[in-house]
């Protein structure tokens, strides 16, 4: 049975209609043709996420999100994606957002990433961007 989980590192945070969250980040990655064996969602500080990105990718900068792959099979989804819930409430103020909605761009942003899109080039970034939004006009809570 697929699983997805959400855990807290560091903060307190409780996420808001997570069932449906759940099934809209299921069925994004049926369409896009993968399977689903478990995806982690790890909710955590600034500061937190800094040192995962200081010690794994050794990037010494804030983000907002870091994915990790740990799939061995293809087409199967097996990963942890960490996100910092402070730099998505930053992120909301600035583009005029709600936490919520903000959580869930970066949410399906780092589902992506495990789906094989990335986002270091320009195209790459605007295709990134398009799914984004595009899976975002399917999720009915925002």
């Amino acid at each position: 049975m697929p699983k997805i989980n959400f855990f807290t590192e560091d903060i307190t945070y409780t996420l808001k209609r997570k069932t449906i969250i759940k099934k809209w980040i299921e069925a994004t990655i049926i369409a896009e043709g993968y399977q689903l064996a478990e995806l982690n969602f790890i909710l955590c500080s600034d500061g937190y996420l800094l040192r995962i990105n200081q010690d794994f990718l050794q990037h010494d900068d804030y983000t907002d999100v870091i994915t990790f792959d740990n799939s061995e099979e293809l087409k199967t989804i097996v990963g942890d994606i960490f996100i910092s819930i402070e730099r998505i409430k930053e992120n909301a103020v600035n583009f005029k957002s709600t936490t919520l909605a903000e959580l869930c761009r970066v949410i399906i942003h780092g589902t992506l990433h495990l789906l094989g899109y990335k986002d270091k080039t320009k195209a790459a970034k605007t295709l990134m961007t398009e799914k984004e939004d595009f899976y975002l006009g399917k999720l009915e809570l925002i």
